[in-house]
C-alpha cells in the first residue's frame, strides 16, 4: 500500500497565554522570546511527532491530544480522542518519548500549561505559523489527499478536502480561576467566611459586610483567593492528584466564558448517647455547576440527594416541623423530607443563582437559596436557618452606600392553611441600606414586610417600590395586610483586629407602654450585641467571637398567623423564634489546611406547655395568633411559660481536602443539655452527646444548635 503522509498541525493552542506567561522552551529554542519562541515550540512538537508516530496501518483519521507541560518541563497526556485504541496508544507512546524541557513560566516562576493538538492522518510536514491572537497553527489548505483503490492511485479534488477553520480555532485557554474575580456568590458558610473576615474588615475600607452572601468580586479587593489557594496547594503532577487536592473536577475556560463542574458530598457517621437510634448518618451526593459568560453574567446551581438519621433531639425537632399531607418532617435548613426505610429521612435540596452585573453600581440576582443580614453568627433581621426559597435581589453600590432590595416567595405548609393538598403562598420584601459614615463606623437601616396571597392579591405591587416605607404601606392597606418589621444594624471597627457589631429589631412598639415600664406584650423587639477579635492574642488566623441575642415574646408572630416571619415552618429571623435570650462564644482557627472550631451556646427559652391544663400562648411559637390565648398583656418577660435552659457545646476539627469545593474531613462532638421547668409530651428534659466523623463539602450553614 502506497503511503502518503500528510501532517497538519491544525490546532495547537496554549491555554490563556498572557503577557506574564512564557512558553515552554526546547533546547533548540533557547534564547528566543515572544512569537518566535511560540513558533519554535510548535515546530519542535511537530518534528517529534513526525519522527516517531507510526500510522502505517491507519486510514484517514483525526487524533486529538490534550496534553500538559508541567512545572518540571515534562509532557503529560491528559486525554486522547482517537477512532481506535491502537491510535490512542500510539499517541500516548509518542508523547511519552518527549524530552524534559524548560517549563512554562508564570510571573517568572515555573508553572504548567495545557495544550490541544490535532493529528491528521495520513501525515505530512507543513509550514507552522504561530498566530498570537488565538495561539493556533496555520493550516495548509492546498494539501491533496490520495486514495488507493484496486492498486490505482486517484488524486482527489482539493475542494473535496477543504475545511473551515472556525471549529478548530475555538480557543481553550488555561484555566486561571476566573471565578475568584467574578460576580459569583461565595457559598455562605461561617467557617469559610472566617478565613477572609479580617481582610474585609480593615480600617478605611469602603465595603459593606452585613449583606450576605458576598460575591467574589466584593472580597477580591481585599483578599487574594489565588494567592491563598496557591499557598496551600499540594505538589501533585498526576491528573487525579490535582483534581483531588487542588482543582475542580472539570474546569474549562474559553475566550470570555468559563465553567466548572464538581461532585458534592456530605458523608458522615455518628453516635448519640443516650439515644433510641443505634447510629446516625448522612449520605449526601450532589453536583455543582458554576460558570460565567462575559463580564456581566455568572451562574451557579447545586443539586443534592440525601438520606440521613440524626441524634434523637434533632429527629424530634424535624418531626415537629412536619408539613401537611403526612410528611414525616422538615429537615431544618434543608426542606420537606419523606420517609427512608423505617427510621431515616430522604431530603433532596437544590440551590441556584444567576447574577447580572451590568456595571460597577448594580448587580441583580435571581436565585433559589437563602440570604443573611448582619455581621454576627445569628441574625435577628434575616437569617439563613430556613429552607431555600426563590428570590430576586438588587444590590446598588455608590459612594459610601450599599442598598439591597430582596423579594422572596415563601410557603406556609401548616395543615390549617393547606387546601386541596396545596400549600399556601406568601411573599416577603426587604430593604437594607448600609452606610459607611466613617472609616470605623457603619450603621444600617432595615425594613421588611410579609404578606399573604389573600383575595387573589398575588405579589402586591404596593411593596415592590424599592424606596418606599413598608410600615406606611402596611398601615394604609389595613392592619392585617402585612407583617412589617424595622431594624437597625451597626458595626464599629476599633482597629484592624477588633470589631463590635449589633442589631435592633422592632416588630411592634408602643412608646407609651415603654414609658409606663409595664413590660407590655406590644413591645415586640429584639437586640444583639457582639464582638470579633481577629488574630486573637497575636495568634495568626485565630478568631474569637462573643455574641448576645435577646428577643422578646411574640416577635416574628402576627395577628394573621399566615403572615408570620417564617418559611416552611422555620423562622426567617433567629432560628429559635421568639421569647429567648442567648449567649454564644465562638473560636475558629486554621493553619494551612488544618482547622478547628469551637462554639458554646447558653440560652433560655420560654416555650408553651400545650397541655389541657395550660394552653396559653406565651410568645415563643411564632405560628400562633398573638391576639389569642395570651395569659396577660403586661408583665411580659423573656422565659415566661415553660422556661427552658439550653446548653450546647460544639467542637469540630479536621482537614481541608480541596479548597475549590471546601471539601473537608472532620470529627465533631456536640453536647446538648435541654432542661425545661416542666416535662410535657413535646418538651422534656434530655442530655445528648453526639459524635460524628465524616467528609463534607462545606457550602452552606447547617445548624444543629436548637
Amino acid at each position: 500500500m502506497k503511503k502518503i503522509l500528510l501532517f497538519t498541525l491544525f490546532c495547537l493552542s496554549a491555554v490563556a497565554q498572557k503577557a506574564n506567561e512564557e512558553f515552554p522552551v526546547f533546547p533548540e529554542c533557547a534564547g528566543m522570546t515572544g512569537a518566535t519562541l511560540e513558533q519554535c515550540f510548535y515546530s519542535r512538537v511537530q518534528d517529534i511527532v513526525l519522527e516517531n508516530f507510526n500510522a502505517a496501518d491507519a486510514s484517514q483519521a483525526d487524533v486529538n491530544v490534550l496534553f500538559e507541560v508541567n512545572s518540571q518541563g515534562k509532557f503529560v497526556v491528559q486525554y486522547v480522542d482517537a477512532p481506535s485504541p491502537e491510535l490512542e496508544r500510539e499517541a500516548r507512546r509518542v508523547f511519552g518519548q518527549f524530552p524534559t524541557i524548560s517549563p512554562p513560566l508564570y510571573d517568572g516562576r515555573p508553572s504548567y500549561a495545557k495544550y490541544s493538538y490535532k493529528i491528521k492522518i495520513p501525515l505530512e510536514r507543513t509550514t507552522v505559523t504561530a498566530q498570537s491572537d488565538s495561539r493556533t497553527v496555520g493550516v495548509n489548505t492546498n494539501s491533496y489527499s490520495a486514495d488507493v483503490k484496486d492498486g490505482k492511485t486517484t488524486v482527489g479534488n482539493p475542494d473535496d478536502y477543504k475545511e473551515l477553520k472556525e471549529y478548530d480555532s475555538i480557543i481553550r485557554r488555561k484555566f486561571d480561576s476566573p471565578q475568584f474575580k467574578s460576580h459569583l456568590n461565595i457559598p455562605f458558610s461561617h467557617a469559610v467566611y472566617a478565613r477572609f473576615d479580617k481582610a474585609v474588615n480593615q480600617l478605611g475600607s469602603n465595603n459593606h459586610t452585613a449583606s450576605k452572601p458576598f460575591t467574589y468580586a466584593e472580597v477580591a479587593r481585599y483578599y487574594d483567593f489565588g494567592t491563598e489557594f496557591a499557598s496551600i496547594a499540594k505538589d501533585r503532577q498526576g491528573w487525579w492528584g490535582k483534581k483531588l487536592w487542588n482543582e475542580n473536577l472539570v474546569e474549562f475556560q474559553g475566550d470570555g466564558y468559563w465553567f466548572t463542574f464538581n461532585p458534592i458530598f456530605d458523608l458522615r457517621l455518628g453516635k448519640n448517647t443516650p439515644g433510641d437510634v443505634k447510629s446516625t448518618y448522612v449520605n449526601t451526593r450532589g453536583i455543582q455547576f458554576q460558570g460565567g459568560i462575559g463580564r456581566m453574567v455568572n451562574f451557579s446551581t447545586t443539586i443534592f440527594e440525601s438520606q440521613g438519621r440524626f441524634a434523637d433531639y434533632y429527629n424530634q425537632y424535624t418531626a415537629s416541623l412536619a408539613a401537611a399531607g403526612g410528611t414525616p418532617g422538615i429537615v431544618p435548613g434543608v426542606g420537606i423530607a419523606k420517609t427512608f426505610k423505617t427510621d431515616s429521612y430522604d431530603f433532596p435540596l437544590a440551590e441556584a443563582n444567576v447574577t447580572f452585573a451590568p456595571d460597577q453600581f448594580f448587580d441583580m440576582q435571581l436565585g433559589y437559596g437563602r440570604n443573611f443580614i448582619g455581621d454576627g453568627y445569628r441574625s435577628l433581621l434575616m437569617g439563613d436557618g430556613a429552607s431555600p426559597y426563590p428570590y430576586f435581589k438588587i444590590n446598588t453600590k455608590f459612594w459610601k452606600f450599599k442598598y439591597t432590595n430582596t423579594y422572596m416567595w415563601m410557603r406556609d405548609v401548616r395543615p390549617e392553611v393547606t387546601e386541596d393538598r396545596t400549600y399556601e403562598t406568601k411573599y416577603m420584601a426587604s430593604h437594607y441600606l448600609s452606610w459607611n459614615v466613617s472609616k470605623k463606623f457603619n450603621p444600617g437601616f432595615f425594613e421588611s414586610v410579609v404578606w399573604a396571597n389573600t383575595n387573589g392579591r398575588g405579589f402586591d405591587a404596593n411593596f415592590i417600590n424599592p424606596i418606599i416605607f413598608y410600615r406606611a404601606v402596611e398601615f394604609s392597606s389595613s392592619a392585617r395586610s402585612g407583617n412589617a418589621l424595622l431594624g437597625l444594624t451597626g458595626k464599629y471597627k476599633v482597629n484592624n483586629r477588633i470589631n463590635l457589631y449589633g442589631q435592633f429589631l422592632i416588630d411592634e412598639f408602643s412608646l407609651n407602654d415603654v414609658k409606663d415600664k409595664n413590660k407590655s406584650w406590644k413591645n415586640k423587639f429584639g437586640f444583639q450585641f457582639g464582638a470579633k477579635y481577629f488574630d486573637a492574642f497575636s495568634v495568626k488566623n485565630l478568631m474569637l467571637q462573643m455574641e448576645y441575642n435577646h428577643v422578646r415574646p411574640y416577635v416574628y408572630s402576627h395577628s394573621d398567623p399566615l403572615t408570620n416571619y417564617a418559611h416552611n415552618n422555620q423562622s426567617v429571623g433567629h432560628n429559635w423564634g421568639g421569647n429567648f435570650r442567648e449567649l454564644i462564644a465562638v473560636a475558629r482557627y486554621h493553619y494551612g489546611r488544618w482547622f478547628a472550631d469551637g462554639k458554646l451556646t447558653i440560652g433560655t427559652r420560654g416555650l408553651d406547655f400545650d397541655t389541657p391544663e395550660d394552653s396559653f400562648n406565651y410568645g415563643g411559637n411564632i405560628f400562633k395568633d398573638y391576639e389569642e390565648d395570651r395569659p396577660w398583656d403586661i408583665g411580659v418577660s423573656i422565659g415566661q411559660g415553660n422556661k427552658t435552659k439550653i446548653f450546647i457545646a460544639d467542637i469540630q476539627a479536621g482537614y481541608l481536602i480541596n479548597p475549590q469545593t471546601n471539601l473537608k474531613v472532620f470529627a465533631s462532638v456536640i453536647h446538648r443539655n435541654f432542661d425545661p421547668s416542666q416535662d410535657t409530651l413535646t418538651t422534656f428534659s434530655n442530655s445528648t452527646t453526639w459524635f460524628q466523623v465524616g467528609m463534607r463539602s462545606d457550602i452552606f450553614n447547617w445548624y444543629f444548635d436548637y
